[in-house]
């Protein structure tokens, strides 16, 4: 199916959607003071070694230290040596034995700050270009597996020829497919001459400096975003338009013919109803065409999905009912995972069905689902619970960390305790201040609704208070605080 890229840029923000038959798939957002660091290269220092956790803190300039875990402390493997047998060697050797406190180590963020947590870095620097992702301190030439078997040893092959002896590996992209020796050739003088930039800058510049920086959203659209289902490109800034355009036309040339200028009087995401897309992604509830639902709660241990059949009735009996649900729910389910960008655990509920073959392909959906998503995915059977464990790979904030943020009165925790709760523990407040101190009068200033409990169901229990202490209690109503905020006033 051909999908549409939508372009809205404003200097504040920009907000890329990625639309497919009238449907928005995927969401991203950058903001120019919150940009992300994924991919960023910097001069580190590290701060701490911690043999307990093997793992390290390192400055790299940020307000939080970030994170070197010993796995991702690169070594080159020997001869013979597979990559993955090379990280898992690295991994038996102490952190404290590869690094120590007031080293600079030229490192890379693969994570960027999530919630409380630091950015998690590699020493091993990769670079990616148009067709190519450069690794500097390997020898490897790789080949993506969305390109068919059938012509990866001659890509390999090719690639080869044209490193030579210059020495670094290669991973060739999805766009190096149908690429000429002279782009591949282009691709690699480009990663080369960025990786000597970088060098030189780890030589000049102090500790905890920034040396490569990613590329900005609007050029990562045409690196990453855009493939042979995209039909257009609209970008609603005749400026941009331009300078990603001249960007175009130097890396990505087949990319430029996609791109449009759009004029419309209509802000452009209005065109597919983005913005109330949006607005739904942020709440709990997933309406499900069927009359079905899904109940999605994020937390920062893991994010479930529960699938209700809710007002659906259609099929001709309650197995084929619960089946057709599970089928459109697992479709939903892949979107909702790229349109919010949740990663880490993922455990789905489905709706507990009898037949196995509905089962396996309600699990075969999903499965098919998730291969259409950029990030990394992988997704176990159902459990002896009826459960479907995954695992989305976490780069950056979900939508809703990046929009949103923990309400000031539940703090996040998504209730707040009745009025009767807060009066209650407001007379458990006053009898504990009576024994401590002996002023004239105590006086409660409190939300309107627990005032007006304390003036008419809990009145006769306030006043018994009153009378048990031999102190007045007065009571102040105030607007502007919230259900379970009160205070107490020595008077």
């Amino acid at each position: 199916m051909q999908e549409d890229i939508l372009i809205n840029w404003s200097p504040q923000e920009t907000r890329v959607a990625i639309v497919e038959g009238g449907a928005l798939q995927e969401l991203h957002v950058e903001r120019s003071l919150e940009r992300g660091l994924v991919s960023n290269v910097y001069l580190g220092k590290v701060s701490r070694v911690l043999p307990g956790m093997q793992s390290a803190f390192i400055d790299i300039g940020l307000e939080r230290a970030a994170f070197l875990h010993v796995a991702d402390v690169w070594h080159p493997p020997v001869e013979g040596e597979t990559i993955s047998n090379a990280r898992a060697a690295s991994a038996q050797i102490p952190i404290e034995k590869q690094v120590f406190e007031g080293q600079s180590l030229m490192v890379q963020v693969i994570k960027d700050p999530i919630g409380t947590k630091g950015a998690r870095l590699s020493t091993q620097i990769s670079i990616a270009g148009r067709m190519l992702v450069f690794l500097p301190q390997d020898d490897h030439i790789g080949v993506s597996q969305k390109i068919p078997a059938a012509q990866r040893d001659a890509l390999r092959q090719r690639v080869q020829a044209m490193v030579g002896d210059m020495g670094g590996g290669f991973i060739l992209r999805t766009n190096a497919e149908d690429a000429s020796d002279q782009e591949l050739a282009e691709d690699i003088a480009y990663l080369r001459k960025a990786w000597q930039r970088i060098r030189e800058a780890a030589t000049k510049l102090p500790a905890a400096s920034l040396l490569h920086q990613d590329l900005s959203l609007l050029q990562r659209v045409l690196r990453d975003m855009v493939g042979e289902r995209t039909q257009s490109i609209r970008v609603d800034s005749r400026e941009q338009f331009e300078a990603l355009k001249a960007f175009g036309v130097e890396f990505m040339p087949a990319a430029v013919q996609k791109l449009q200028h759009y004029k419309g009087e209509r802000p452009i995401f209005d065109l597919h109803s983005i913005d109330d897309d949006i607005a739904k992604a942020l709440g709990r509830r997933v309406e499900l065409k069927s009359g079905g639902y899904l109940i999605v709660d994020q937390t920062e241990a893991l994010t479930t999905v529960d699938v209700n059949t809710g007002g659906y009735v259609g099929a001709r009996n309650f197995d084929d009912t619960i089946f057709k649900t599970n089928l459109e729910a697992a479709q939903a389910i892949a979107r909702q995972l790229r349109l919010r960008n949740l990663g880490g655990i993922i455990v789905v509920d489905f709706i507990d069905m009898e037949r196995e073959e509905h089962h396996q392909a309600v699990l075969q959906e999903m499965r098919k689902q998730l291969a259409r998503d950029r990030v990394k995915t992988m997704c176990g059977g159902f459990s002896q619970l009826g459960l479907v464990e995954m695992t989305r790979k976490r780069t950056r904030e979900s939508l809703a960390h990046m929009l949103c943020e923990p309400c000031p009165l539940c703090q996040g925790k998504g209730v707040v305790k009745t009025p009767r709760s807060v009066a209650y523990d407001i007379l458990r407040e006053i009898l504990r201040e009576a024994r401590q101190f002996n002023p004239k009068e105590f006086r409660v200033v409190a939300s309107p609704k627990v005032i007006e409990l304390f003036l008419d169901e809990e009145s006769q229990h306030l006043a018994g208070l009153s009378e048990f202490i031999g102190k007045p209690v007065s009571l102040q109503s105030e607007g502007a605080m919230g259900q379970e905020q009160y205070d107490i006033v020595l008077m």
